[in-house]
């Protein structure tokens, strides 16, 4: 209840009533109504303030019980809400400007810094060619040919006693791409009858088969990749990688919101992370632009990136860049990335030629290439690539038939991960050839192709003639010894084989190159090559006197020299004293010749003239040459007197197909074609009945070619032989310059057999030159020759005014005759 001092505080509204009239005037006009003005509030506290009362409009506008407008707080929250959104977009906006310039810089730039990929010498046939089917079908098993029945496939092959059938690869040689051939090859015996088209039975002259990758040249970099362009991917390995990490990947713009939920509900499911909802284009963004921690920041980083990416590039261009870019295993310290090398590292093969359960299995390990190590773990590899044969099934790519096939397959990977063979020995040789002849034309990390000379066969078989042998030479020299090895092609002079030491694939000291040694008895032929250059005073049946010897040294010191067997024989023909390497009569003879015109020699065969000093003692080899310098010469030799330059390397050309340098092979005659013929000859009487007959009862047919070297103290062992393909330098010795108790037919000439073994040598047929007959002569009691038309000797001889050949014409007298009234 109200109580009564409340009551009369109220004070109740005023009644309305009805407006009054105005009142009349004295003069009888109405009077205007004032209107008063409501009376100011009160201020005393007892009574309260009237409140005007609000107009029906009023009422009208602001309905009883509505929210008469928002509060303040919420107005306030939705000012800072709005400020921090701009604030927020123009971060967004000012790091994606960043992050678009990062990835449009590496995009439309070069995307990875590559290599130099390095090939061998390319494998050139023609009918009527000198080469074996045994020979060609080591090579193609050397560069991963298949061996099958019926050959259909690129790299494939099969083989018969006579003839050969291939599908030769395509490949981009240095003068543009060849497509792939299906080829007959016909051999008779040891020559190539005929090459034929095996589809349009089309005879053809000249047929080029691919050359091994041998490897690649460091760029600093610890990654390594075989770049491919994305048309050079199996279609099944994109699907499968497709159906496997990024079902949705054409759908989606780099970031896929389905598959992150997808993940989360698996994961939720197995409480752990067992799924990811990466899209490519996001494990693309991760690998190239950002590190491998774990953070929700990362992640931002990875999506908004991808967003970028999806936006900026094609989905086979960001495909093409996911291919090349992925992960999949070491190299010794090397990372190889993309499923290109990845193929070489597994397989040792190109990727297109993989079968559809090894590509799954490169797929299957892009997961985790350590876990699903196929050597390490293979049990766990193999399932995981039944996993990935099972998508590719249940996705339509397989059918039931062809994976229950694929998935019964083994692993069928290499013995050990190996792209190619080591030879840093040739690598080291090829670094300084294109530092020399390319120049700043070679420019490392662009993916350059170089073309190198190596021949993978006899590289092969030298490394393991040296590993046979070495040990075996050890038990009788020593621990410690070392030996060297350089093989070049005797016509053109490009380097086969190189080797630097007893451990082939060891990158240490390189003494093919770098090991400077005395030649001993390996300068002979250029003493004899000297005197055979003058045709009218030396032929090969000239007499050399072989009896002591005694010579003013530079330093007033004597020099006798001495044969090695210590014996004297008085006097000898210059063909038997090269065959059995007698020291003194070459002494003898080079003396007679005079050390300038020796001296020059050698320059022309390619000895540089600072290496040979003016003194009687370089006519036994008492100066130093390396393995690789001691090649040249004697291909000058063994060539008819042809000097091409020593090289490793062939061509180099850019990813474009670009030339950065071609080598022409050239040679130039440096010493009479004749006299060098002769001296060649000589050296085939070293093999056949020399130092070096060691090789003539299994190789006699081969007609080869060589001489033996040994230094004082048997320090240096060395041998060069020459066949029809190559020419061989092989020293055997220690670092240390101590003895190692071997001659050079003992040592090196043992090495080079066991060489010829693994390598089976080409006939060495040398051509007659003009202005060549053949001379016959009889024997003397003392072992010197005189001509004689009806003896039992015949030696080939210069005969430039054709008195030789004139000797025994019947209007002549006869040999003995002339003989007697020639004194």
């Amino acid at each position: 209840m109200m109580t009564e001092q409340a009551r009369r505080s109220v004070v109740p509204a005023p009644k309305q009533q009805a407006p009054k009239k105005p009142a009349a005037g004295k003069d009888g006009t109405k009077k205007p109504v004032r209107k008063r003005k409501p009376a100011a509030a009160s201020k005393s506290k007892a009574t309260p303030t009237k409140r005007p009362a609000k107009s029906s409009r009023s009422r009208k506008k602001s309905p009883r019980g509505k929210r008469q407008g928002l509060p303040g707080w919420f107005k306030w929250l939705l000012g800072f809400g709005l400020k921090l959104s701009i604030a927020v977009l123009a971060v967004l906006l000012v790091v994606g400007i960043y992050l678009d310039n990062i990835v449009r810089d590496r995009f439309d730039g070069q995307l990875w810094n590559l290599p130099a990929v390095v090939y061998g010498r390319v494998l050139d046939l023609q009918p009527g060619q000198t080469i074996s089917l045994n020979e060609v079908r080591r090579e193609l098993d050397l560069l991963q040919y298949h061996k099958v029945r019926t050959p259909q496939r690129n790299g494939e092959y099969s083989s018969s006693t006579t003839r050969i059938e291939l599908v030769r690869r395509p490949f981009e040689f240095a003068d543009g791409p060849e497509g792939a051939r299906h080829i007959m090859l016909t051999f008779d015996g040891n020559e190539l009858k005929s090459i034929q088209d095996a589809g349009s039975k089309r005879q053809l002259g000249y047929l080029r088969i691919e050359p091994k990758m041998l490897g690649m040249l460091e760029t600093g970099e610890s990654e390594q990749r075989l770049f491919l362009p994305r048309e050079q991917f199996p279609e099944v390995l994109v699907d499968a990688l497709l159906v496997t990490e990024d079902r949705d990947f054409y759908h989606h713009d780099g970031v896929s919101p389905l598959a992150i939920a997808r993940a989360m509900v698996v994961n939720l499911k197995a409480g752990r992370t067992v799924q990811g909802g990466s899209t490519l284009t996001q494990q693309l963004a991760k690998n190239m632009f950002l590190s491998r921690e774990r953070s929700l920041w990362r992640k931002i980083r990875e999506a908004y990136i991808a967003v970028i990416i999806d936006y900026r590039y094609s989905k086979d261009q960001i495909l093409e860049a996911y291919l090349n870019e992925i992960y999949l295993g070491q190299n010794g310290g090397k990372e190889i990335h993309g499923f290109g090398l990845g193929a070489r590292l597994y397989f040792g093969r190109p990727l297109q030629e993989l079968r559809i359960d090894q590509q799954a299995l490169l797929v299957a390990m892009a997961k985790g290439p350590s876990y699903y190590n196929p050597w390490r773990n293979p049990e766990r590899a193999r399932q995981r690539r039944d996993l990935v044969l099972r998508l590719m099934m249940d996705n339509g790519i397989l059918s039931g038939q062809d994976y229950e096939l694929a998935a019964s397959r083994p692993l069928d990977v290499q013995a050990s991960p190996m792209i190619a063979r080591r030879q840093p020995a040739y690598f080291q040789q090829l670094q300084r050839e294109l530092k020399l002849r390319v120049g700043k034309n070679y420019t490392p990390g662009v993916g350059l192709r170089i073309f190198s000379t190596l021949d993978p066969l006899s590289q092969k078989e030298a490394e393991e003639a040296i590993v046979s042998m070495v040990p075996k030479l050890r038990q009788k020299a020593g621990v410690g010894l070392e030996t060297a090895l350089v093989a070049a092609d005797r016509r053109t002079g490009e380097i086969r084989a190189m080797i630097g030491g007893s451990n082939p694939g060891y990158a240490g000291f390189n003494r093919a190159l770098d090991a400077s040694r005395q030649i001993g008895s390996l300068v002979k032929p250029a003493v004899y090559l000297a005197a055979l250059r003058h045709p009218e005073q030396f032929t090969l049946a000239t007499t050399v006197e072989d009896k002591p010897i005694l010579l003013n040294g530079s330093r007033g010191k004597n020099w006798q020299p001495r044969n090695y067997d210590r014996k004297f024989r008085g006097e000898v023909p210059l063909y038997y004293a090269l065959a059995k390497s007698l020291n003194v009569p070459t002494v003898n003879l080079g003396m007679q010749v005079g050390l300038n015109e020796v001296i020059d020699t050698m320059v022309d065969l390619g000895v540089s003239r600072g290496e040979v000093p003016k003194l009687p003692s370089i006519l036994l080899g008492a100066f130093t040459l390396t393995p690789f310098e001691v090649t040249q010469m004697y291909q000058s030799v063994a060539s008819g007197g042809m000097k091409a330059e020593l090289t490793a390397l062939r061509a180099v050309v850019d990813q474009q197909g670009n030339r950065l340098y071609q080598r022409m092979p050239r040679a130039s005659q440096v010493v009479p074609e004749q006299a060098a013929w002769l001296t060649t000859y000589g050296m085939k009487n070293v093999v056949s009945q020399g130092t070096a007959r060691f090789l003539q009862p299994q190789f006699g047919w081969a007609a080869l070619a060589g001489k033996t070297g040994t230094t004082d103290n048997n320090r240096d062992s060395w041998y060069v032989g020459a066949d029809g393909r190559e020419v061989v330098t092989i020293w055997v010795g220690r670092d240390d310059n101590k003895p190692v108790n071997l001659t050079g037919s003992g040592g090196a000439l043992r090495l080079y057999g066991d060489y010829l073994k693994r390598r089976q040598p080409e006939r060495l047929a040398l051509p007659w030159p003009q202005q060549l007959t053949t001379a016959k002569f009889s024997q003397m009691p003392n072992g010197t020759l005189v001509r004689d038309c009806a003896g039992q000797h015949s030696l080939p001889m210069w005969d430039k005014d054709g008195s030789v050949k004139g000797y025994c014409d019947g209007n002549q007298p006869a040999g003995w005759l002339k003989e007697m009234f020639s004194w």
